[in-house]
């Protein structure tokens, strides 16, 4: 979608991002013999890491980007430029990494079919002159944050890796050039692949050029992450009729499960409610279905009030139109819910009951605009927080004490300022927001306009859930 640029002039060169990260490190060599970095970024103090998240994390930082059955094209789809990583140990192209970025790369997405998978992204920070907004830290930031909170919603694995510049300009930018100009990339897409291949070429071009390089200007530097799921239409993205910026982040407010986040009554009332309003607009209506559960409204309450909890925090100018699904069957048994992605499962296959539900759980996948000072905080600007009338208990208490921490400077903020090479500013950022996020929901806590009652799981069970009783200052 597209997201202008939003820039401050003049900053201070201690407001730019830097490599200065801390985590565990592998080494890699390129073909120049520049050694490259992937960092397992230090877990987030007080963080629920599954044993897949770190499983994934190693996957990531043992991936040689220039193995012969590893091949890599230019991300020409979209606004922003990036580098698609394909595993070729199968196909037409099987270990023929040359043929594959020569012939299969200029198909764009397509180029999917033709390998054995495409297995991970490399996305670097582009913010210049007619390019979309994107920031590496970003990513990171969401992915560790939300295993702080042990959110619902799914937040991609992210690393830190470098890449060196000149097999970066040789591998995928000057293709990325060429081939945005063509059927499968935009306009911002094609700035963005020029500004790569000046900045590739001369460091100096890219400013400020500590956002994009290495300290040494030998190597750019980004995040390497998958972006599972299908994207979701209008009944939880939005209409997006009122174009972009704060018009279609107000459409996002107005969809079902936001309407019923907006309801002061019961879960389960509130859900009625939800639909019935948001039915009103006729696209809504049409996306939504003629049948939905109202355990998918649960989940989707849940899941996008810490959507709006991690934007507002992190200053996002990109959310609405870029959220994910995938697809499950739920049912209950033995007084549990169980669940078998939809893909791999149909009902009555003998794991999964005839009566199942097929409930769309929502992936967080698209994070890499906001951290900055510049980018506009839309979910601020348009009061997402101050709306809401249902939120979790748990995550409730998780943010009081994440402020708690942040203001005292603890282990949480020193991990924050050491971590993620992040600016003093970027860093005073998100303890500002976070701050004002928390007297925000603790204001309407106090105020007896918050029900702690978002907990799916207990919905679907029972058909309602008791609400959550919360000291709304020490909970």
């Amino acid at each position: 979608m597209i997201r202008p640029l939003l820039i401050a002039s003049l900053l201070p060169t201690s407001l730019y991002a830097s490599d200065q990260i801390v985590g565990q490190s592998t080494s890699h060599t390129s073909p120049n013999g520049v050694a490259e970095q992937c960092v397992q970024i230090e877990p987030i103090p007080n963080g629920t890491y599954h044993k897949s998240d770190l499983e994934q994390e190693k996957y990531y930082c043992d991936m040689d980007l220039y193995a012969a059955d590893i091949a890599l094209c230019p991300k020409t789809w979209s606004t922003s430029p990036g580098v698609a990583i394909y595993d070729i140990s199968e196909g037409p192209y099987q270990n023929n990494r040359a043929e594959f970025e020569r012939n299969a790369c200029s198909e764009g997405k397509s180029a999917d079919n033709l390998a054995k998978d495409r297995i991970a992204k490399f996305k670097s920070t582009m913010n210049q002159k007619g390019t979309s907004g994107t920031f590496a830290p970003s990513s990171l930031m969401y992915y560790h944050f939300s295993r702080y909170f042990d959110m619902t919603v799914d937040v991609p694995v992210a690393v830190w890796r470098s890449m060196d510049a000149k097999a970066h300009l040789s591998e995928v930018a000057e293709a990325g050039l060429s081939l945005s100009g063509g059927a499968h990339g935009g306009r911002m897409n094609h700035e963005g692949w020029r500004a790569f291949v000046a900045a590739d070429q001369n460091p100096s071009t890219y400013s400020p050029t500590d956002d994009l390089f290495t300290a040494d200007r030998t190597q750019i530097y980004g995040v390497i992450l998958d972006s599972p799921g299908q994207r979701y239409n209008s009944a939880v993205n939005g209409t997006r009729k009122s174009g972009w910026g704060k018009g279609q982040n107000n459409d996002f407010q107005v969809t079902p499960p936001y309407l019923a986040l907006r309801s002061t009554k019961p879960l389960p009332e509130a859900i009625t409610e939800g639909v019935t309003n948001g039915r009103k607009d006729r696209q809504i209506n049409k996306d939504l279905g003629d049948d939905v559960p109202p355990v998918q409204i649960a989940y989707w309450m849940k899941e996008l009030s810490e959507i709006v909890l991690l934007d507002f925090i992190f200053s996002q100018q990109d959310r609405v139109g870029n959220i994910d699904f995938t697809p499950y069957w739920y049912w209950v048994a033995s007084g549990d819910v169980k669940h078998k992605k939809a893909k791999h499962h149909e009902p009555n296959d003998g794991d999964v009951p005839a009566d199942a539900i097929l409930i769309k759980r929502t992936n967080l996948n698209d994070n890499d605009a906001g951290g900055r000072v510049e980018y506009a905080n839309f979910a601020k600007s348009t009061q997402m927080l101050e709306k809401l009338r249902h939120f979790d208990g748990d995550t409730y208490k998780k943010l009081i004490d994440l402020d708690a921490d942040l203001q005292s400077q603890g282990p949480i903020y020193a991990w924050l300022n050491a971590s993620l090479g992040l600016s003093d500013g970027q860093v005073q950022q998100v303890v500002k927001n976070t701050n004002l996020a928390t007297n925000i929901l603790r204001e309407a806590c106090n105020d007896g306009q918050l029900i702690f009652d978002l907990n799916p799981k207990e919905f679907m069970l029972n058909g309602s859930v008791a609400p959550k009783k919360v000291d709304c200052n020490a909970p």
